[in-house]
This record gives structure tokens, C-alpha cells and sequence, in this order.
């Protein structure tokens, strides 16, 4: 079984042309936020945009807008009407994929029921390369099909893994790949396993991802990796090279991390480090 090394890095981050403008190296839309949780979407955000692409638009409820535009002038939002996610929103959020080119959803939505349809409306309609994490699993979860033959990633940790396909997995690294390889073959989608060792399948070809720390067991560093994957593939990079990369990045930069600040480590002292682990790679 192959493992990621840093050389992946090379087929994504090309030197680039003196005249490069806005937009040529991806434009993203994170869906994500409620009344609730109404920060989570920074992390992605700020980890995209130091994972390279030019542009992000945060998509959430109105009042959590106001959070996060209040928290760095980097972010860009698109209030949505009320405090969460419902089906009105979604030919808003269809109209605003029109100039993305990604798209990430399912950070800080929360599962009630009006969420869930509203997400498996908009992913239904959309042909548009995705990030599915967090509260968006459990949407997919209900009605699997909307994941055939798109460019899709999924980023379940064991429990959601479960949620979607109904297999409990153990530490079991052997299990845990023939689990993926079969369900990702079944749903025609890329999924990217969590763990101590990441487990990325399409179906077809499966990578081993071993960069990554014990100390990354805080809320916020799935959000860092859905950031840091959205935002390669904004770079109309394929969904299964785009999670491999994805996964050694945010495992290097959670590594360096780590050697810093031990058990106060936090996803925002991660995102400082995207940027090193990417200069590192293309030496």
C-alpha cells in the first residue's frame, strides 16, 4: 500500500507565471455556520487561503456573518436569512456556485432535520467539486446517491464513517482500507478515513496518509483539512489526488504544531504552519 510523500505536492503547486491574476488559482464557497456555531467556517476559511486559492466566500446565517466578518478583514461572507440553513436558501446558494469554482459544506450547520434536506437539495443540483464534511455527512448519509459519479470528497472520522455506510471500523488498519475501498467503490466518491493513518479511496486507487499528531484531538482540525482540501480543489485538481494532498499537509502542519506547542495546541496556530509545509514540499 502507498503512502503520501511530500512530492505530491509538486503536481499541485506549479511555479507561477508573472502575470497571474485573481481567480487563476481557485475560488471557493464555504457553506457552513448557524445560530450555533457560527465560527466554524473561519477555520476552513483561513486554511484554504493559506493552502493558496485567491478568493473565498463564506455562505452562512446572517447572524453568524457578523461574527465571522467581524474576526479578520481576510473573509468574505454572503448572509443568509435567519439563524440556520433551510431549502429558501438554496437557489441563493445555487446562484452563488455560478463564479466558484469549489465548494465546501458542513461545518458548524447542525443536523436538524430542515438542514439536512436543504444541504441534499443543494448537493442534488450542483456539478461543482465539493468538500462534504461535518453536519453535510449526515445529509448525505440520508439519500447516498447524490454523491454518484460527482467530483466529491467526503472527510469522515470512524463514528460519521459509520453514519454513512453503516460500518463500525476499529484501529484495524487492514480493516479499515478494505471498508473504504469497498464504500467508496459502492458510492463512486472519494473518502478520506481520519485517523493516526488516513485512508484515501476512490474506489479505484488507495493512499495511506501517516503525517499527523496525538495532539490533533481538539475541535476545529477537520475544519482545517476541509479548508486545506477545498482549496486544491478549486485548483480543478482531481477529488482523490486533492484529499491525499490534503490529508499530508494538514498532518505535517499539525506536526510542526505540535513540536511547538504540545497540549495547548489549536487549529489556528495549525494554519500559521499550511504555508511552511507547502515551501517544504516543493524544495
Amino acid at each position: 500500500m502507498k503512502y503520501i510523500e511530500k512530492t505530491i505536492l509538486k503536481e499541485i503547486y506549479k511555479k507561477r507565471d508573472l502575470w497571474a491574476r485573481k481567480h487563476d488559482f481557485g475560488n471557493l464557497l464555504i457553506i457552513g455556520g448557524s445560530r450555533l456555531y457560527p465560527t466554524t467556517p473561519i477555520l476552513s476559511a483561513l486554511s484554504a487561503y493559506r493552502s493558496g486559492v485567491d478568493w473565498v466566500t463564506i455562505a452562512a446565517p446572517e447572524e453568524a456573518c457578523k461574527i465571522i466578518a467581524s474576526y479578520s478583514p481576510n473573509l468574505m461572507v454572503h448572509p443568509l436569512e435567519g439563524e440556520y440553513l433551510t431549502k429558501k436558501h438554496v437557489d441563493e446558494l445555487i446562484e452563488l456556485t455560478n463564479k466558484r469554482s469549489a465548494i465546501s459544506i458542513g461545518g458548524g450547520m447542525t443536523r436538524e432535520s430542515s438542514v439536512l434536506g436543504a444541504i441534499v437539495e443543494f448537493l442534488e443540483r450542483i456539478d461543482k467539486p465539493c468538500v462534504i464534511d461535518d453536519d453535510a455527512i449526515y445529509a448525505v448519509a440520508r439519500k447516498k446517491r447524490v454523491l454518484r459519479d460527482k467530483k466529491f470528497v467526503i472527510l469522515p472520522h470512524s463514528f460519521e464513517f459509520y453514519i454513512l455506510s453503516g460500518i463500525k471500523v476499529s484501529t484495524n488498519l487492514k480493516e479499515r482500507i478494505n471498508a473504504i475501498e469497498r464504500v467508496a467503490s459502492q458510492l463512486k466518491t472519494t473518502i478520506l478515513l481520519k485517523g493516526h493513518i488516513d485512508v484515501i479511496s476512490d474506489g479505484k486507487e488507495t493512499r495511506l496518509n501517516k503525517t499527523g499528531s496525538a495532539y490533533m484531538t481538539k475541535q476545529g482540525f477537520g475544519n482545517t483539512l476541509a479548508g486545506i482540501c477545498a482549496a486544491i480543489l478549486a485548483r480543478n485538481i482531481n477529488p482523490f489526488i486533492s484529499a491525499c494532498a490534503a490529508a499530508y499537509i494538514n498532518g505535517k502542519a499539525g506536526e510542526l504544531t505540535a513540536k511547538k506547542y504540545h497540549e495547548g495546541m489549536l487549529p489556528t496556530d495549525l494554519i500559521e504552519h499550511i504555508p511552511i509545509v507547502i515551501k517544504e514540499g516543493l524544495k
